[in-house]
């Protein structure tokens, strides 16, 4: 009956009807519109692209039933972006800040799962700061889309990104947030690719984050996160930033081209394992402020300057089983050009069996070096080589890792990439 409901709702609310079978008893089959069918059976929306002029695409979501099911063909859907004030402020020392915004596509106070037919096919573009705007919308899922064409907005405060999700749980995978670089002369910050806002619980997984203009992923108050197997690549800012209280959890995803990589900062949680943090500007891995970083089984590699940092005197965590080499192949910049630079308190950190090799003015500054100690290696890892990281046989750093964390066969796990029951094959 609800589906049946929803339908009519359609109807009504477009006046497009062209045709409407109906099954015996009256049950509505099918409802075709110029760009749109429903399945009310399915609770599938499916709509066509209307390309080069607005779609009706936010006409279906307001339409659609909380659990709806939204599928997009082939081609570009258009929003039409509307001014909004945000009365919080996501990266502002006093939160209820009204901020100036624009939205695209919003998802608000329902559940709804949208599927294109592939991140190269079906195409949003936005035209907004806050691109696809979840908010109150607890199981919602995005997948096989394209979300592109951000304006940034003219406040420097509005955390503007493809999507931004508050007080919403939402899964995010095979998509693409690519080319939303729109800048303003005025503003420093640019757009983002997956922004978490104040109660965001988000799951992005086998994305691509490219050629944005601020960080790939970024979680401020209260929002949390697992990123796994996605690609974060060429941007501003830091590849993933996590601020404030937010938690989050990244593995085997590649980060690159970023000014930073990743980087836990104010009170937050990051669980870091089995990434690739290479060819940023800057740092590759950084916990400071108040918070705690577990960085695991990461390839740390070319990166501008320093590779990993413990950053401030109240941060806390631990290194472990890294492969961090390489670094600083550019001037000075926002650390030295070492492999481990120490900013904060050792006693808070624990640096166990990492392999630190090649880095450019040594591998590490401001600390006593820990060759020897605890795990920790200085050799040439003997990666494969030409961007794969696997090792050949005969490296140091098979089944040289910390006794606690162990392959999948369950044999002592390899430093890098490739090691520990995290990481993938």
């Amino acid at each position: 009956m609800r589906n049946a409901l929803a339908a009519m709702a359609v109807v009504c609310f477009f006046g497009w009807l062209v045709s409407c079978q109906t099954q015996p008893g009256g049950k509505h089959l099918k409802i075709v519109a110029p760009d749109r069918t429903w399945t009310p059976d399915s609770s599938a929306l499916v709509i066509t692209a209307a390309d080069g002029k607005p779609s009706a695409l936010q006409a279906a979501i307001d339409a659609c039933a909380d659990g709806d099911t939204i599928i997009l063909q082939t081609g570009i859907y258009y929003a039409s972006p509307q001014a909004f004030v945000d009365p919080l402020c996501g990266n502002c020392q006093e939160h209820r800040t009204n901020v100036a915004a624009s939205t695209g596509f919003v998802i608000r106070d329902k559940s709804l799962v949208i599927i294109g037919r592939g991140k190269d096919s079906t195409i949003l573009v936005t035209g907004a700061g806050y691109g696809i705007y979840f908010e109150n919308s607890r199981q919602s899922r995005l997948s096989g889309l394209k979300i592109t064409g951000g304006v940034r907005d003219l406040d420097g405060s509005a955390t503007d990104a493809a999507v931004i999700v508050r007080g919403s749980r939402l899964y995010i995978d095979d998509c693409a947030l690519a080319d939303n670089t729109h800048r303003r002369d005025s503003v420093i910050v640019g757009i983002g690719g997956v922004f978490g806002r104040e109660g965001a619980e988000i799951f992005v997984s086998h994305c691509d984050v490219v050629n944005n203009g601020w960080d790939g992923v970024a979680l401020y108050r209260g929002a949390s996160a697992v990123i796994s197997g996605c690609v974060i690549r060429k941007g501003r800012g830091a590849g993933i930033g996590v601020t404030w209280d937010a938690h989050c959890i990244a593995k085997r995803n590649r980060i690159s081209e970023y000014w930073k990589g990743i980087g836990a900062f104010g009170t937050s949680t990051v669980i870091a394992h089995n990434n690739l943090v290479y060819d940023n500007l800057g740092w590759g891995i950084i916990g400071t402020g108040q918070s705690y970083l577990d960085a695991a089984n990461n390839v740390v590699y070319h990166n501008g300057n320093c590779g990993v940092a413990p950053w401030s005197q109240e941060s806390s965590g631990r290194f472990v089983n890294n492969i961090i080499t390489d670094n600083g192949w550019r001037d000075e910049w926002v650390c030295p050009c070492v492999g481990v630079w120490n900013y904060g308190d050792l006693k808070k950190w624990q640096l166990l069996n990492n392999l630190v090799w090649n880095n450019k003015v040594g591998e590490y500054k401001d600390m006593p070096d820990p060759t020897g100690v605890n795990g920790n290696i200085c050799a040439d890892p003997l990666f494969v080589g030409d961007g794969d990281f696997h090792l050949k046989s005969g490296s140091p750093a098979i089944d040289a890792g910390w006794k606690e964390i162990t392959d999948h066969d369950g044999s002592p796990s390899d430093l890098g990439l490739y090691g520990g029951t995290a990481a993938g094959q």
